[in-house]
């Protein structure tokens, strides 16, 4: 079974590998393919600035350097060239004219922040300290408030389409192990993740299975949790398993963890990337 990963990032946003090291290292682990998914510049559309998005200025670099390895890695490793856009409710998302324009070869769409009630963003996977803040400021210490914020985001850039895979699903649980603001178990918590798999099934495009929480020793599960995978299951959602790699090393991180939680949920098989035709993503079934 070679599986792939098309969910990285360089050091040309928050990674610490160049591209170069990635196709090296995804040669070597024998992965079928690897797809380089950057994350989008935000600043000139939002007014943010972050830290870990790809700023304007290094995009055309960014472009050019994963075009190059493609050229130089025909024929031995498949490589895709991707971004990572994030959904900001009312400023941007990846149904964005721009991001059509580019010649990717796949788009993430990723709902990493949520707007507070103030009118500020924020992001849920932040630091602990950060979101907790931002919670207390933003919602009024209204943790139901934060929980539906985030997954409204999610349904409505599902809705608002324009992208090839949903990005962890979950990932407003990151920090829950530390805060212990919400259980998972809550019947509201299931009823706003519900609505998303419903969106996404509806959407008739593939979720991931992330394993970037356990790569960087935040959680110790996947995105997403597992009761969760069992209703991307039920609902017939098709799963790619990636690992949000920031380090060359991560690319195959926890693959064998992930393959356990996807027959757990009931799969029997994982889909893979294999590029684009009359412009939608092809993806090609992997059994377990």
């Amino acid at each position: 079974m070679r599986l792939a990963c098309i969910h990285t990032h360089t050091n040309l946003c928050d990674g610490k590998d160049d591209v170069e090291s990635y196709c090296l290292a995804a040669y070597k682990k024998g992965l079928a393919s690897i797809g380089f998914s950057a994350h989008s510049p935000i600043t000139k559309k939002t007014g943010i600035v972050s830290s870990w998005n790809l700023r304007e200025e290094n995009l055309q670099q960014y472009l050019d350097d994963v075009r190059a390895a493609k050229r130089r890695w025909e024929g031995k490793l498949k490589c895709y060239l991707g971004m990572e856009v994030d959904y900001i409710p009312g400023l941007m998302g990846p149904r964005d004219n721009d991001y059509h324009s580019m010649g990717l070869d796949f788009i993430i769409g990723a709902a990493h922040f949520v707007i507070h009630k103030k009118g500020k963003p924020f992001t849920v996977d932040d630091s602990s300290e950060n979101v907790k803040e931002g919670i207390k400021e933003g919602f009024g210490g209204d943790v139901k408030a934060f929980i539906k914020a985030y997954f409204d985001s999610v349904s409505s850039m599902i809705d608002a389409g324009g992208f090839d895979l949903l990005a962890h699903p979950d990932l407003v649980k990151k920090n829950n192990s530390v805060l212990k603001i919400f259980s998972e178990e809550d019947n509201f918590y299931r009823e706003q993740a519900l609505e998303m798999v419903l969106r996404t099934a509806a959407a008739a495009i593939p979720a991931e299975l992330n394993t970037g929480g356990m790569n960087r020793k935040k959680i110790n599960d996947c995105y997403p949790s597992l009761w969760l995978l069992k209703l991307f299951r039920e609902s017939d959602v098709p799963m790619v398993i990636n690992a949000d790699a920031h380090s060359a090393e991560e690319l195959d991180g926890f693959y064998k963890e992930a393959c356990e939680a996807l027959i757990a949920a009931g799969y029997t098989e994982t889909v893979i990337f294999e590029g684009r035709e009359n412009d939608r993503a092809m993806w090609k079934k992997v059994k377990l």
